[in-house]
């Protein structure tokens, strides 16, 4: 059925192959779903509006990708779509399944943290089995962070920055994050799940008072909604697009795309380091995708996980 056309319940039904009476009970079903579905006698059904949810017919349809989003599971509510998309990757699941979310009640990100699912955001996680070996899978992080910025200029016409390794930064505040997460042997991947959280249609006034200082929207800095669905549908097509890429020319056509998009870089940051503190200059992202400091002593030095922050002077999101 096709928006703002109207058709007949004849029509659908031998379209379907099933009798009036089932359409009938299709639609009602769909209507339950919130889609908005007006019947007139002797014209038919006309579809008006579609609800803002990310349901697999949704997603799948227009999507342009060969594996990713080939199976879609979606929960009205989960507590964490990285616990699930985890036990379904140890239980089998096929590369590419993407488990959504509408609500999520025990989200996190790295190290742990919690991860707020505000009102209007996007929660999901996407199984992989890359063909790399473990230490190239530590490169998916950063090739998520590209991924993302693409979709988000592509789809709500703005720039975000990439916070090493993987924050999405809009003006200065934090729209998104990614986890990620890996089971391998020594020499091989058995699953990667890449974890991808936006802030894609919260209000300011539904930002928590504890962290509207750092935490923001795209319909904040826009200005005005955006589409969830393509917003998923982008995401996963240029996710696919650039893991390809990868597989075909290396990562350093994509480092090179991250440091562009960087806000660490060429910025005073500072890292623990047992109970030392360090600071010093982000200069570059190696091709292991490790941040290159120069310290205050001048000596170079790689961190490849963990967390590295912005000094408040630089007037950026730490």
């Amino acid at each position: 059925m096709r928006q703002n056309r109207e058709v007949s319940g004849g029509e659908l039904g031998r379209t379907l192959g099933i009798s009036r009476t089932a359409v009938w009970k299709c639609i009602n079903s769909l209507r339950a779903e919130g889609y908005q579905i007006e019947s007139t006698p002797s014209k038919g059904y006309c579809l008006v509006g579609v609800p803002d949810r990310l349901l697999p017919g949704e997603i799948r349809e227009g999507l342009k990708t060969s594996t990713l989003g080939c199976e879609i599971v979606y929960r009205s509510e989960v507590d964490s779509t990285q616990v699930l998309a985890k036990s379904m990757a140890m239980a089998g699941a096929s590369a590419g399944t993407v488990v959504i979310g509408e609500k999520q009640t025990g989200g996190f990100g790295r190290l742990g943290r919690k991860w707020h699912s505000l009102p209007g955001s996007v929660s999901f996680s996407v199984i992989l089995r890359p063909p790399v070996n473990p230490l190239d899978a530590l490169k998916y992080p950063i090739i998520a962070g590209v991924a993302v910025a693409g979709a988000v200029e592509e789809v709500a016409g703005l720039k975000p920055q990439l916070k090493w390794p993987n924050d999405i930064i809009l003006g200065g505040k934090k729209a998104g994050g990614i986890v990620t997460e890996m089971a391998a042997e020594i020499d091989r991947v058995s699953y990667l799940i890449i974890g991808i959280g936006v802030n894609v249609n919260t209000a300011k006034s539904q930002v928590p008072e504890d962290i509207k200082d750092i935490a923001t929207s795209l319909k904040i800095q826009r200005g005005k909604e955006v589409s969830r669905v393509r917003l998923v549908q982008a995401i996963l097509e240029e996710l696919e697009s650039l893991s390809d890429e990868f597989k075909i020319t290396g990562f350093e056509p994509i480092r090179k795309q991250w440091e562009e998009l960087s806000c660490t870089i060429g910025h005073q940051v500072y890292f623990a380091r047992g109970d030392k503190t360090v600071e010093g200059e982000a200069v570059a992202m190696d091709s292991d995708g490790a941040l290159v400091i120069r310290e205050t002593n001048g000596n170079l030095d790689r961190v490849l996980y963990g967390d590295v922050n912005l000094k408040k002077s630089e007037g950026q999101a730490g």
